[in-house]
């Protein structure tokens, strides 16, 4: 198995690696997406963990991992900044810090919808299919976000969403059990 510790950021990435059957380790900086695609479909067919921290910059890769059928372990950032020995910080020590932790199964990690689902959640906030508060005389407020324009009719929302709502529902029900 080859475990990865990946110092994310919008332009690039810090990775340390090692695979676990032969002892090889390595470190590169990847740059976005060419180098780092490139990187990990090379890598197809075997096994492989990914270990970041919590990003809002990182869909894309997450898709990628996802249709290379890769594992993606994600952490809570916070608690491993408090991991970390030096105070002094570079992007080649997170990375190894995060591959430390994944090796020593000290990582903390967090439940992340897939990214199907945050995709389908995405859809469900969009304003112009989200349901409105209906007002006490049963009339749709106006749009607050787009000054005068008018909310969309209750029964055109409805079956917009519908089948979103019905999905995330069940979705969140299996997360609850």
């Amino acid at each position: 198995m080859i475990i990865i510790g990946v110092d994310f950021h919008p332009e690039f990435q810090q990775i340390a690696s090692v695979d676990t059957d032969t002892g090889e380790f390595q470190e590169k900086r990847l740059a976005h997406p060419g180098e780092a695609e490139e990187f990990y479909r090379a890598l197809t067919g075997k096994k492989v963990r990914v270990g970041m921290e919590a990003s809002g910059h990182a869909r894309w890769f997450e898709r990628l991992l996802a249709e290379l059928q890769f594992e993606l372990w994600i952490g809570d950032a916070a608690e491993i900044r408090t991991k970390r020995v030096r105070k002094q910080k570079t992007d080649r020590q997170d990375a190894q810090l995060i591959l430390r932790l994944l090796l020593e199964d000290r990582f903390p990690q967090i439940w992340v919808p897939s990214w199907e689902n945050r995709d389908l959640r995405q859809l469900l906030i969009i304003p112009s299919l989200a349901p409105h508060p209906v007002q006490a005389n049963g009339e749709f407020p106006r749009h607050r976000d787009f000054g005068d324009l008018p909310s969309p009719p209750q029964r055109q929302v409805k079956v917009l969403t519908a089948p979103f709502r019905q999905a995330a529902h069940c979705d969140l029900r299996r997360f609850h059990q």
